[in-house]
C-alpha cells in the first residue's frame, strides 16, 4: 500500500484561501482529488473524515457526490488542454454544464455562457463560444476552464497548479482573476502550487507538504516571518530574487522526494536536509506547535533554533552529511545518463 496522503488535517472557513505547497510527488493533487472524492477506484482506499458544510463526504455514494460537483465544489485542473474536450466547441462545453446542473434552457445557457466568458475577461466572447480549444491560446484555455468551474456558482474551488504552463505575465493575470472571482463570489479556495512565491500574498494559510504529509502549516504571514521546517526554508531559497545579479545560479534542493513504495525510516526529508542528525534518520518527528498561533511543524532541529545551529555546525565540521553526499552522487549520475554515459 502506498500512502500518497497520510495524516493531513485542516479546516477552512467560508471565503478563505489555503495554499498547498510542495514539489511534484508530495501528495498535493491526490489530497485535492480525495477531498472531492475523485479518487474513487478499486485500487484507491480512503479512510478518515472529510466534512463539508456539516456533511461527511466519505459516506456519500458516487451518485450523491455527482450532485455536489459543480454546484458546491469545483476544480480547475493543471493542464487546460487535457481538461477540455478537443472535438467539442467551447460554447457547448459551457452550456452542457449549465443545462445539466441548473436545468437552463438552451437559450438561457448560451446567454450565460457568453457572460461567463466575459467575466473571465475573454475578449469577444460571442465569437469565442464557436471556437475549439486548439484555436485558443494557453491562457485563454485556462480562462475557459475557470469559467466552466465557476459556471454553477460553487462555494469551494480547487485550483491545481492553474498557471504551470503559462508565462509570467499570463500567470499573474490568471491568479488575479481567481482572486477577484473568489472575492465576488465569497468562495473558499485551495490553491495548489510548487512555488511559495505564488501563495505569498494570495492565501490566508499555507500547508507545506512533503512525501504525503504536512511538514509545516501556519497563517501565511507567520510562515514567512518565522518558518521552522528546513524543507520550507529550501523552497523559499529556490525562488528567484529580483535583486540578485544576472546569471545567478538558482538554489536547488539536492536529491528528490522519497519513493513512497518504500519510505525511509525517520524524517522523510532527512536524506536531503543540511541539518539532519542521527535522530532524524531513526525517529519521525511529530507535528509540534510553534510560538505563533495555529503554527505547527515537524522537525527535531527547527530553523532558527539553537539546536538547528548546533546541528549545522556539527555537519560542517564533519564535512557534508553522508545523506547529502549520496544525493549529490545520484544527481551526478543522472547528469551522466542525460549525456549518454552509461555503466
Amino acid at each position: 500500500m502506498v500512502k500518497a496522503v497520510d495524516g493531513v488535517s485542516f479546516s477552512l472557513p467560508r471565503g478563505s484561501t489555503l495554499g498547498i505547497v510542495g514539489e511534484s510527488g508530495s501528495g498535493k493533487t491526490v489530497l485535492s482529488r480525495s477531498v472531492m472524492r475523485l479518487n474513487i477506484a478499486d485500487n484507491a482506499i480512503s479512510t478518515g473524515s472529510v466534512i463539508y458544510d456539516g456533511t461527511e463526504l466519505l459516506d456519500l455514494s458516487a451518485k450523491e457526490m455527482k450532485k455536489l460537483w459543480g454546484i458546491e465544489m469545483a476544480m480547475v485542473f493543471q493542464d487546460p488542454m487535457t481538461s477540455l474536450n478537443p472535438v467539442v466547441k467551447i460554447g457547448r462545453q459551457l452550456t452542457e454544464h449549465l443545462r445539466y446542473h441548473l436545468d437552463f434552457s438552451k437559450s438561457e445557457a448560451e446567454e450565460n455562457a457568453v457572460q461567463l466568458l466575459r467575466s473571465v475577461r475573454i475578449p469577444e466572447p460571442e465569437a469565442r463560444i464557436s471556437n475549439y480549444p486548439h484555436e485558443l491560446s494557453g491562457g485563454m484555455r485556462q480562462r475557459v476552464c475557470i469559467a466552466i468551474a465557476l459556471a454553477c456558482g460553487p462555494k469551494m474551488l480547487f485550483a491545481d497548479e492553474p498557471t504551470t504552463a503559462l508565462d509570467v505575465t499570463v500567470q499573474h493575470q490568471i491568479l488575479n482573476l481567481l482572486a477577484s472571482q473568489q472575492r465576488d463570489r465569497f468562495m473558499t479556495m485551495i490553491l495548489v502550487t510548487h512555488d511559495l512565491g505564488v501563495v505569498a500574498g494570495r492565501t490566508d494559510q499555507i500547508a507545506v507538504m512533503y512525501a504525503g504529509k504536512v511538514v509545516e502549516k501556519a497563517p501565511t504571514g507567520q510562515l514567512f516571518a518565522d518558518m521552522r521546517h528546513p524543507y520550507t526554508e529550501a523552497l523559499l531559497k529556490a525562488i528567484p530574487k529580483v535583486d540578485q545579479p544576472k546569471h545567478t545560479k538558482l538554489a536547488a534542493i539536492a536529491g528528490r522526494p522519497p519513493d513512497l513504495m518504500s519510505p525511509p525510516t525517520g524524517c522523510s526529508f532527512a536524506p536531503r536536509c543540511p541539518y539532519a542528525q542521527a535522530r532524524c534518520r531513526e525517529e519521525e518527528p511529530p507535528l509540534a506547535p510553534a510560538a505563533g498561533p495555529d503554527h505547527t511543524f515537524a522537525c527535531w532541529f527547527p530553523v532558527g533554533s539553537e539546536e538547528n545551529r548546533r546541528a549545522y555546525e556539527h555537519n560542517l565540521e564533519a564535512g557534508l552529511p553522508q545523506a547529502l553526499a549520496v544525493a549529490g552522487e545520484i544527481q551526478a549520475t543522472e547528469e551522466l545518463i542525460d549525456q549518454g554515459v552509461t555503466g
